[in-house]
């Protein structure tokens, strides 16, 4: 609402009943401005002030100004009094109405007497007053126009109602028109008159056009049997002779006319069938399976499944399934004659006919079988055709004009009902024998079951697989999840993912047994990945949780013994199976990042003490060459295995060159693991790969046996070492990285110790090493010479007195002087307009104010009225008591 304004009324009435002399002297009305310091010479002006006496004048200006602008504010309507003298102030009420009176009465003296030249005179018009034409009582008649009044001529109403065909007609000119045009002119015609005339003349030229008509018809008829008689006569035919030089004549076919052609011929496109949904593709899957099981039940109960169903036929699309089909032989034509259906006449003529018919059918019925026995092979490429060609059938039928279908399918049926009728006369029905039943049931028994449930338990699952062939283990478990596919029931969800589990518990538990039943594993790898993609939370979680075991066990067997071995089989395989199920080139993956975090750990904390170790060592690093194949990350763990293993393989280890980092030592009870026991033994030696068993158990006959390991276990190294230099050569570093392994190679490890195939990977990876470019050079500091400082003289000004900075010359003066009043005006101006925004401020809290006033005013009326109004009410209620 804003602040209350100040009572200051009753002050202004007090100051404007004082003179100006009272006010002066009034010590309250006045303010003394104080001065800082007295200046000689110099005039005040504003010594003394009047403040109330200068806000009472700005209050008034206000009033007149800005008040009635507010006022007036959004208001379109203005009413401006252009009177004579309305503003003067001068002239008296009296004289402003006099002088209004006589410009009124001049104005109108002017306007009446404009023309009036002369009062006696009178001006006439063909010898009649103007005076008395202004009164318009006869009307003049124009010249022009005619003295039928309120009559259509002949051609307006021609042209007006007779279609306008009257105005592009000649008019007929006779002495009868000319007799009744005279007439007309004479006398005037009535109404029902002209509608005679018209409704003859349009009847005149209907049959006017009526005998055009007839006349062109008759003309065309002739023309046109002419034309009959002389068409003979035009045409002349060429003889063969001229038409086959004609031919010989036409010009060869261009490529491109040929191609076009060619592409007219070719085969079209055929709509497929629609895509289907996971949900219906799975719905098929499980009925399949399930009427599958069915029939190998059947078959294991002894019943014969070859009849159980019979085929069912073709069915048209506009087939009504009414259940019977008439044959032939029961087709009766209808036929109308002397207005009576002759259905049930039957003469001799259609004896006769039907006789005749019959033998027709007889013959195309043989003729039919010999073209079904030519077409037998015909028949089953048809089948494999598959849609496309019934797709074709039913466009070419679609062509056809009428219920050609319905009839040719009818046909079709029949001749196949025929077959059927006959092949079964044919070959009699034979059942088989009991050995022949006892053989199938035991072939039904021993297949394996089409329908399977999902396993509650790994126990379960174990139940399941037990005994069976890896391809049957895979069978099962793929009919297992097609059969609780998620979207046939709502549990189906939480037992494949329970599943997913169990499946790989199991794969931890083949690698464990002795032997390592590795093809099972490989021939459930693709099952495991199918239930990954449809659950990657569980199969994340479950991974998560078999790698988070492993790693903990480690750490623990470190904080005990300080150091640990190896990881098992079965943890690798699944370290294998994390590699071939999530993404490794993720830059952080929930469970490959922590896979090869583990791998890192391996590599590094577990010490290597046997072939055994260095065999597991080199899976490890297999894997991790897996992991960073796509995303080339580096990982020095991998690099060092590496080194280090080529050093097992060194025979001197006197002058090195290079250093061994752990797990490794430069010599010592372990450092010779890969040298040879027998310098000769290379040469029988052929290069294969290192079987993953081999990390579980390894069973060395003799010495050259276990050299051989030996070789294969270098070969890996090496091969794993080109692999790396593929994968780094691109790093900056890539030289100062792989120099170790260079020096041990070119200095330690020579190529003519070696068998021929390894012989080959030494050369191309020194190759690879010392072929990659010096991208870089030493750090030196920049030869550049130093950027001095920037130097700015130093600007002088001149101080005069009183510590003020004065411009020396006229116009820096005049500047500053405008520069001084500017802001003091502007200081002002601000001033003048938050005193504006106060006088808007508390005018429009009175009209508030004021407006609240008379609502409340008004409201005790109405209440008042109200209340009177009850009490009368209620004192006539009691009256009517009484």
């Amino acid at each position: 609402m804003g602040k209350t304004p100040k009572k200051s009324s009753l002050a202004d009435k007090v100051r404007k009943t004082k003179t100006s002399t009272a006010i002066k002297n009034n010590p309250f009305e006045v303010k003394i401005n104080r001065k800082k310091f007295e200046v000689l010479g110099r005039k005040t002006k504003h010594d003394v002030g009047l403040p109330g006496v200068s806000r009472s004048k700005a209050i008034n200006k206000r009033k007149e100004t800005l008040l009635k602008e507010h006022q007036q504010k959004n208001k379109s309507s203005k009413f401006i009094d252009r009177r004579f003298g309305e503003y003067d102030t001068n002239m008296a009420p009296e004289d402003k109405i006099l002088q209004r009176f006589a410009m009124e009465r001049l104005r109108v003296h002017d306007k009446k007497d404009l023309y009036n030249l002369n009062e006696e005179e009178e001006l006439t018009h063909y010898g009649q007053s103007l005076a008395e034409m202004e009164k318009f009582n006869d009307v003049v008649n124009s010249d022009d126009e005619s003295e039928e009044k309120g009559l259509l001529s002949a051609e307006l109403t021609a042209s007006h109602f007779g279609g306008g065909g009257g105005l592009l007609r000649k008019k007929a000119s006779g002495e009868k028109q000319q007799q009744e045009e005279e007439e007309g002119s004479q006398r005037a015609k009535s109404r029902q008159e002209l509608i005679e005339e018209l409704i003859q003349k349009s009847k005149q030229e209907k049959r006017e056009r009526q005998v055009q008509r007839e006349e062109a018809q008759e003309l065309t008829e002739k023309l046109d049997q002419e034309w009959k008689n002389i068409q003979a006569l035009l045409v002349k035919k060429t003889p063969k002779a001229e038409n086959a030089e004609k031919q010989e004549e036409k010009p060869k076919l261009d490529k491109y006319d040929m191609m076009v052609r060619e592409l007219g011929f070719e085969m079209k496109a055929q709509p497929s069938e629609k895509m289907k949904t996971p949900e219906e593709l799975a719905r098929e899957e499980r009925e399949k399976l399930q009427k599958l099981e069915a029939d190998r039940l059947r078959r294991m109960m002894g019943d014969e499944v070859g009849h159980s169903a019979p085929a069912q036929g073709h069915i048209s699309a506009d087939d009504l399934n009414d259940g019977f089909i008439l044959d032939k032989d029961d087709k009766k034509t209808l036929a109308y004659q002397d207005g009576k259906w002759n259905i049930g006449e039957k003469s001799e003529g259609d004896g006769d006919e039907n006789s005749e018919e019959d033998e027709s059918d007889e013959e195309q019925e043989s003729e039919t079988e010999e073209e079904d026995g030519q077409d037998d092979d015909e028949v089953e490429e048809e089948e494999e055709e598959g849609e496309g060609s019934s797709e074709e059938v039913e466009e070419d039928e679609g062509e056809e004009d009428g219920h050609s279908d319905l009839d040719s399918e009818q046909e079709s049926e029949d001749e196949e009902r025929k077959q059927e009728d006959k092949q079964t006369s044919a070959k009699p029905k034979t059942s088989l024998s009991k050995e022949e039943m006892k053989a199938q049931q035991d072939a039904a028994k021993a297949e394996l079951p089409y329908t399977f449930n999902a396993p509650e338990c790994f126990s379960d699952l174990k139940d399941l697989l037990h005994g069976h062939t890896p391809d049957n283990q895979r069978l099962i478990v793929a009919r297992t999840q097609k059969c609780n596919h998620p979207s046939l029931a709502i549990g189906n969800k939480l037992k494949l993912q329970k599943l997913v589990g169990f499946l790989l518990e199991y794969i931890g538990e083949l690698a464990t047994r002795s032997p390592p039943e590795l093809t099972v594993i490989d021939k459930l790898i693709p099952e495991l990945y199918t239930l990954c993609q449809m659950f990657p939370e569980a199969a994340c979680r479950s991974m998560q949780s078999i790698l988070g075991d492993a790693g903990h066990s480690m750490e623990e067997v470190l904080e005990v013994k300080g150091h640990a071995t190896f990881p098992a089989l079965d943890t690798l395989v699944y370290l294998k199976v994390t590699a071939l199920l999530f993404p490794t080139s993720d830059f952080r993956h929930p469970v490959t990042t922590p896979a090869l975090l583990y791998i890192g750990q391996a590599l590094t904390k577990c010490p290597v003490r046997s072939l055994q170790d260095v065999t597991s060592g080199l899976v490890l690093c297999c894997l991790a060459v897996d992991y960073v194949s796509l995303s080339k990350r580096f990982l020095p763990e991998l690099i060092n295995f590496l080194a280090g293993t080529l050093h097992l393989a060194v025979q001197d280890k006197t002058s090195l060159g290079y250093s061994v980092v752990s797990p490794f030592r430069p010599s010592g009870k372990h450092s010779d693991l890969l040298v040879l026991s027998d310098s000769e033994s290379f040469k029988y030696w052929r290069k294969k790969n290192l079987p993953l068993s081999a990390a579980q158990h390894l069973d060395f006959k003799n010495d050259l046996d276990r050299d051989n390991h030996r070789l294969m276990c270098l070969s890996t190294c090496l091969d794993l070492v080109k692999r790396c230099c593929l994968l780094y050569k691109d790093l900056t570093s890539f030289p100062h990285i792989m120099q170790p392994i260079r020096s041990l190679l070119s200095r330690h490890l020579l190529a003519p110790t070696l068998p021929k195939p390894l012989q080959e990977l030494h050369n191309e990876i020194l190759e690879t090493i010392s072929s990659a470019p010096v991208s870089h050079s030493r750090l030196v500091f920049e030869k550049k010479k130093p950027i001095p400082l920037k130097l700015l003289t130093p600007k002088i000004v001149e101080v005069l007195d009183y510590g003020k900075k004065r411009g020396s010359t006229r116009e820096e003066r005049e500047k500053e002087r405008l520069k001084h009043k500017y802001k003091k005006e502007f200081k002002g101006a601000l001033r003048e307009i938050r005193k504006d925004s106060r006088f808007l401020a508390r005018e429009k809290l009175n009209e508030i104010l004021s407006r609240d006033a008379e609502r409340k005013k008004k409201v005790k009326e109405l209440f008042g009225s109200l209340a009177t109004q009850e009490g009368e009410w209620k004192a006539l209620k009691r009256k009517k008591r009484k």
